[in-house]
């Protein structure tokens, strides 16, 4: 299994739960030391750090290649990696204020480096199939509501990996891939930080759990859970499917 963005919070939680699923792990991040301090950790023979800047091309296509020259093919994929970029401030910035830049940033890691991912690990397995192939995406309970402290940059890259899995799902259908999504909430991890403003009341994330139907925020380890479901035997029939994690905090 390769984990993109799993360096820390949310990834690192589903490269471990990989591992003890009996998985042999491929940890992506940006930077090669906490990839290869994760792999580390994990639980079993095999795991690997790697480096990958998910938006550039040239450096997806080397990690795949790096990855099945030292370990064999790739059988799930889970595009993790993502960016939320926050104002000076530790606001949201609004349209009024968003520069291009970010726009641009924030849609190349969100949305175009699944895209870089799922095409290189699909013409991969066309060429050298798989049994039982397995890709889930991450979109986010703010693609779903609107946004709560995502920005609009956010709130859309995320909003495109909704209907970009479902076409992942019927075009790689053929090859007996399944291509899922799990949308997290409010989830304890590294983004939900940098989403909070330095002037956020004191409690306001008690408050924040207190609007969760669970009464309580995600854990990384919640979502890694629903990623070990999707990749495993028992999800073989479930394909095109968003599974939102979030404690009941959005109800279809």
């Amino acid at each position: 299994a390769l984990v993109t963005g799993a360096g820390r919070g949310i990834g690192a939680a589903i490269a471990h739960k990989l591992a003890a699923d009996g998985w042999r792990v491929a940890v992506c991040d940006l930077t090669k030391g906490p990839a290869a301090a994760v792999a580390a950790a994990l639980p079993g023979p095999g795991h690997s750090g790697w480096a990958v800047d998910v938006s550039d091309e040239a450096s997806v296509e080397a990690l795949f290649d790096a990855v099945e020259a030292a370990h064999g093919p790739v059988t799930g994929l889970v595009c993790n990696a993502g960016v939320l970029l926050m104002a000076a401030d530790g606001e949201r910035p609004t349209i009024f204020d968003m520069t291009l830049d970010d726009w641009e940033k924030t849609h190349a890691v969100n949305t175009r480096g699944v895209f870089l991912s799922i095409r290189a690990y699909a013409r991969r397995r066309r060429a050298l199939p798989v049994e039982g192939g397995r890709v889930t995406t991450t979109s986010s309970v703010a693609a779903e509501l609107g946004g709560y402290r995502g920005s609009a940059s956010y709130i859309s890259s995320k909003s495109a990996i909704l209907g970009f899995t479902k076409a992942m799902a019927r075009e790689l259908s053929s090859l007996g891939i399944t291509v899922n999504c799990v949308a997290p909430g409010v989830i304890d991890a590294p983004m939900l930080a940098a989403a909070t403003p330095r002037s956020a009341a004191p409690g306001s994330m008690d408050a924040l759990a207190q609007a969760v139907p669970l009464g309580r925020l995600g854990t990384p380890e919640d979502i890694a859970g629903a990623v070990s479901f999707l990749l495993s035997e028992q999800a073989s029939y479930v394909t095109g499917a968003t599974i939102d994690v979030n404690g009941g905090y959005r109800m279809a």
